[in-house]
């Protein structure tokens, strides 16, 4: 989150950031449901998988965000597994 404002240009676009913060979001709630060992972890996981893809894909997109790009594809495949 602290690169984007400080790089400016596409790294601030509105729906780019909100995805950013979504997938934090959504992978704080992921690890949350399985630290309490909610049968609905699953599901959680499955659409953090989904929120993960899709912001890698941005950030590669928005470009010079090599580390977010491999990072949100690991935890995308991670939680994809857990979903499994």
């Amino acid at each position: 989150m602290i690169h984007c404002p400080v790089a400016g240009g596409k790294h601030v676009e509105p729906a780019h950031f909100r995805l950013m913060m979504g997938c934090a979001e959504m992978c704080r709630t992921a690890a949350h449901f399985m630290l309490i060992n909610s049968p609905h972890h699953k599901h959680i996981c499955c659409k953090c998988a989904e929120i993960c893809s899709e912001c890698s894909e941005d950030c590669e997109r928005v470009g010079g965000m090599d580390e977010c790009v491999v990072m949100c594809g690991a935890c995308a495949e991670s939680c994809r597994r857990m979903a499994a």
